[in-house]
Formats: structure tokens, sequence, C-alpha cells
């Protein structure tokens, strides 16, 4: 799978650091006093520095619960999303979506969990129990 790039806004790059690196284990890139990038899971992020932030908009529906849409996340293996999970609520995270199981037993199954970063940007975390299942119908 090609890697991707993503480029989006963030409040300051020292709450952005704390959350990418301390919190989520992504590894620094290059920064400048402007923006940041890490290795999330092995896709780019770049954070740039805003003072300007959309509201966002909660049309999303998942299972039941009203999720900000735009949002962006990965993909995980189990064990990464796990260990993940128990990084962010050791560091005390709130879930907009606990982690949880979507689908148990069908095709498709699949743990999610969302959170906001620092800068409230919300991200969604997910892991296939099949990683051949991803684009299940």
């Amino acid at each position: 799978m090609n890697a991707f790039h993503y480029a989006f806004k963030i409040k300051n790059i020292e709450s952005t650091r704390a959350f990418y690196v301390d919190i989520v284990g992504c590894k620094e890139g290059r920064s400048t006093e402007n923006w940041i990038d890490f290795d999330f899971f092995g896709h780019q992020l770049s954070g740039h520095v805003s003072t300007q932030f959309p509201a966002l908009d909660y049309c999303g529906k998942v299972d039941g619960v009203s999720v900000p849409i735009p949002h962006f996340g990965c993909l995980l293996t189990l064990s990464q999303f796990e260990a993940l999970q128990k990084r962010l609520e050791a560091n005390s995270i709130e879930f907009i979506v606990k982690p949880q199981i979507r689908y148990e037993g069908q095709k498709g199954e699949q743990r999610t969990m969302f959170v906001f970063d620092f800068s409230g940007n919300p991200l969604e975390f997910k892991a296939f129990s099949n990683e051949n299942e991803v684009f299940a119908q």
C-alpha cells in the first residue's frame, strides 16, 4: 500500500509534538516554527500552525454516536490498536467514541476509537480482525 501525506491545522508546535510523539508514538520529522512533520504509522502528517479552525460538523454516525466530519486516522494492526489504546488511556485522553468492536462476528469486524488531538482535530483509529476485509461489503 502506498503511504499518504496529509496536511492539517494545529494550534501550536509544542502541544502537537506532545500528542503525536509522546502519546501516539510517532517519530518526528522536519519542523520549523510554523509546521511539523510526523511518521504516522508509515504515513506523513504535516501539522501547520493556524488560528482559524472551522467548526466541526457532527453529521457522521458510528453505532448511533455522532462523530465529527471531517476526521482522519489510521488502520492499525490489532496489537498497535491495543498499545495505542493503553497509551491514550494512560494519558487521560477523552474518547469521542470509546474503544469498541463494530460488526462483531461479521465480515469486516473491526475495533474503532475516536479522540481529539490537542488542537481539536478528530482522529479515528481502526483495527480489522481480518485485514483482508477492510473493504468488505
